[in-house]
């Protein structure tokens, strides 16, 4: 196996390891703070990302292409010129941003999110925005040199020491208050974030070739075109990320003010927005990684076909694509409406939230879709068209909250219709700019066959819920069963409506496979 393809495999097993890590955690910390402190978590971690955002600017990937176009040239005064500005760059853009939020958090937290409690999650998870820094330039150091296992270690070491320490923390602060409590399960994301970043210092330590510390600083002053070349790749980069940063800053924040004009009080739009996100959303992300699989195994191979100017084999791969994406991401769908209460109950210990999971399953089809959708714009070249997209969608999102969550018919489900309305609006737009870019038939018909398998399943699954369960998923078993059986149902009606072929089954698990 190519040194490529076994790193893009490392990257794959451990990205789906983390995810589940990442669930786990989610799940232990609703176990732990309940609701309420989920959503002082919840809303104060957005702004997190965002600071991050702008302390990295696009700089890990920058460092990558950089690191590998050196190590190609056997370059190794480049390797390092490049480790020590991007160290510079990094660190101290955290050493300005990191004491900023703790002094702009009492304003962040009484006046924009208007719930003061919020101050202290802020203030606790500020000190990971320099360990984060540092950590994303080794990152970005090893992937440059295509050894792609410490990134992997990382990320699964970051989040086992995360579960474990939000469990002790958190049961040793709730007593104090749930804004403690939520602090609390921040300091355990921060030392997750620690015991990552001396694993990566080890290991970069062990294999460097060269001395970083040696003429650091003159290395730095000599490094101006070094910068130059990183952020003419850094920045375009970073801005589809820095829109997706906005947009979730801003999101708790027009939340909270437009449930307060709805008449709904601080305390209980907090709770309320902690069930959306920290309860019901993270069960609808989760089949993701398997079109996220997919969208990994697309760049490459539609790139390849493009290049190439054979637009039939890319219109085959985008169809095989869409069509894997709609069958597995229908499946889901059908799983998480039909046993919501039952999944939230087992997951969480509460079924609370399980309405937002019957609102928003239906529109997450398109969830799934924008994964392969925006990794075909990328293998196109249509990097900026998504980011355009992107911010559409999320002005969308943002409006949409605030007209319909201000109404007091609506509240938090207004925010998440307008969640729903800007994942809908993006993966249309990216749906329209594939088929303006590539002329591709688009099969009403299997559309109509998939709404048809998607409703009988349903429906036949609630039957099996209120009529053989009775309304009860007493066991573990139970529920396993009934989703079994579900699954099973709806597997036998797309062979039957001929959306799946026999052989498909056994192509499943094997994206690559499919899309060849």
């Amino acid at each position: 196996m190519s040194k490529f393809l076994r790193g893009t495999m490392i990257l794959m097993v451990a990205g789906l390891i983390t995810r589940l890590l990442g669930f786990i955690n989610r799940i232990v910390i609703a176990r732990m703070i309940g609701a309420e402190g989920v959503g002082l978590f919840m809303m104060a971690f957005p702004t997190l990302i965002l600071v991050i955002t702008l302390t990295q600017m696009g700089l890990p990937v920058a460092i990558s292409k950089a690191v590998a176009e050196a190590e190609a040239k056997g370059d190794k005064r480049k390797t390092k010129k490049i480790l020590t500005v991007s160290l510079a760059v990094t660190v101290s853009l955290s050493l300005l941003f990191t004491p900023a939020l703790i002094l702009a958090a009492p304003f962040l937290s009484k006046t924009l999110f208007t719930d003061q409690r919020i101050y202290y999650p802020l203030v606790a998870i500020a000190p990971i925005i320099p360990i984060v820094a540092i950590s994303s330039v080794i990152r970005g150091y090893f992937q440059g040199k295509q050894n792609m296992k410490p990134a992997a270690v990382s990320q699964v070491l970051e989040q086992a020491v995360r579960i474990a320490l939000i469990v002790f923390f958190a049961k040793s602060f709730l007593h104090l208050g749930i804004e403690y409590a939520a602090a609390a399960a921040m300091v355990a994301s921060v030392l997750g974030e620690l015991a990552s970043l001396i694993y990566l210092f080890a290991m970069f330590k062990a294999k460097k070739k060269f001395p970083v510390r040696k003429h650091f600083f003159k290395s730095i002053q000599s490094g101006k075109q070094t910068l130059q070349e990183l952020l003419s790749v850094g920045i375009p980069t970073t801005g589809s990320r820095m829109i997706g940063s906005l947009s979730w800053f801003f999101e708790p924040i027009v939340v909270s003010h437009s449930l307060l004009l709805a008449g709904v009080a601080a305390g209980m739009a907090t709770k309320q927005y902690g069930l959306l996100t920290g309860y019901a959303l993270p069960l609808l992300t989760l089949p993701s990684f398997i079109t996220y699989s997919l969208s990994t195994a697309l760049v490459p191979a539609v790139s390849e076909a493009n290049a190439s100017r054979n637009y039939q084999l890319v219109e085959y791969r985008l169809q095989q694509a869409l069509r894997f994406a709609l069958l597995t991401g229908g499946l889901a769908i059908v799983i998480l409406y039909v046993y919501a209460e039952p999944l939230m109950s087992w997951m969480y210990g509460s079924s609370n939230g399980a309405g937002f999971i019957k609102l928003m399953a239906p529109f997450f089809i398109f969830h799934y879709y924008q994964g392969p959708l925006l990794a075909i714009l990328q293998s196109l070249d249509l990097a900026k068209a998504a980011m355009i997209n992107s911010l559409i969608g999320n002005a969308m999102k943002i409006g949409v909250i605030f007209v319909l969550a201000s109404r007091t018919e609506f509240g938090i489900n207004g925010v998440a219709l307008g969640i729903a309305a800007g994942t809908v609006l993006i993966t249309m737009l990216h749906y329209a700019t594939v088929l303006k870019r590539i002329q591709f038939t688009i099969y009403i018909l299997h559309y109509i066959k998939f709404g048809i398998a998607a409703l009988t399943t349903c429906w036949i699954g609630n039957y099996l819920i209120k009529k053989v369960f009775a309304d009860s998923m007493s066991s573990l078993l139970d529920l396993l069963i009934g989703i079994l059986l579900t699954s099973l149902l709806y597997i036998i009606l797309l062979i039957c409506l001929k959306l799946l072929q026999k052989d498909d089954l056994t192509k499943i698990p094997f994206i690559n496979k499919l899309i060849a």
